[in-house]
């Protein structure tokens, strides 16, 4: 029997949260809170979101499921309104931190949905924990390895520097921004700095995955062992993550489902959430078909 956690509810109109031990792994020396929205009732539907978000973006699909799944929107460690302990992050500590909520909230077996990094994590802890997985929605999942992402974003390592040099660098850059029309740019930029510092997960990740050998814990090499009934979803525009990522996880998953969504772009929580609300109910349906034909 795996030991429950203490886990104390405070409500709140937005968010609840739960004061949850630290897994062994990570010391258990200290309370992690894990920040979650809540909505709807029926079976639980465990939604986990992409790099650089939160629970958040959920919010579009939970009104659409709210009749036929309580959902659970939670912000991963390190993201959002979560603990946001200084540390070493990897998918492993992110899979224990799921299974302390999930526990505490006694949502197993539940459906998951994950999006991107979420994805990921959602591939990890099915291969983890299969008993207390009833289904998967994978959309434009992380987890591959593809050595072409080492040195993508080699331009943008100094917004990973804590330094307060980088952030004067980027305020003096302002007028020259606009007088070249790249305002925008710079913007952009400068939020992602910005939600760097804040979120330690996401920079951890970038910080610590500079070289090809250091993607060690991607999922590609394990997924063929998953017997959990799998939708792979993808956007037909996703510059982010490449089409055949996600052909990988549909090949290798015993029965799983590709679908790739026309015109869609990699932001599916946010745009196209109709869609991965009837992917997903499809995959309950077919779900609970199986089991009363089994």
């Amino acid at each position: 029997m795996e030991p429950q956690n203490a886990a104390i509810a405070l409500s709140s109109r937005a968010k609840q949260h739960l004061a949850l031990s630290s897994p062994r792994r990570a010391g258990g020396h200290e309370a992690w809170s894990a920040a979650y929205r809540e909505q709807g009732q029926g079976v639980p539907l465990l939604l986990l979101h992409g790099f650089l978000g939160d629970g958040g973006c959920w919010q579009p699909l939970m009104a659409q499921l709210e009749h036929q799944f309580h959902c659970i929107a939670l912000d991963l460690l390190g993201f959002g309104e979560s603990a946001k302990p200084q540390m070493r992050y990897d998918i492993a500590t992110e899979v224990a931190f799921v299974r302390a909520v999930v526990v505490a909230l006694d949502l197993a077996p539940c459906y998951i949905l994950g999006h991107s990094f979420g994805g990921w994590v959602a591939a990890a802890y099915a291969l983890a924990y299969p008993e207390a997985v009833k289904g998967l929605v994978l959309a434009a999942a992380a987890g591959i390895r593809d050595d072409s992402f080492c040195g993508r974003y080699d331009h943008l390592r100094p917004l990973l520097w804590r330094s307060p040099l980088v952030d004067g660098l980027l305020s003096l850059a302002t007028p020259l921004a606009t007088l070249l029309g790249q305002r925008p740019t710079l913007k952009q930029l400068r939020w992602f700095r910005r939600e760097l510092m804040a979120q330690p997960a996401a920079r951890s990740f970038l910080m610590d995955r500079l070289r090809p050998e250091d993607a060690v814990d991607t999922v590609e090499a394990e997924i063929h062992r998953l017997r959990v009934p799998t939708v792979v979803v993808i956007g037909e525009r996703d510059d982010t993550i490449p089409r055949w990522h996600a052909q990988t996880y549909a090949q290798e998953i015993p029965g799983a489902h590709l679908v790739i969504l026309p015109n869609a772009d990699h932001a599916l929580p946010q745009n196209h959430a109709g869609q991965l609300a009837n992917l997903t109910l499809e995959l309950a349906a077919n779900c609970s078909n199986s089991s009363h034909q089994g």
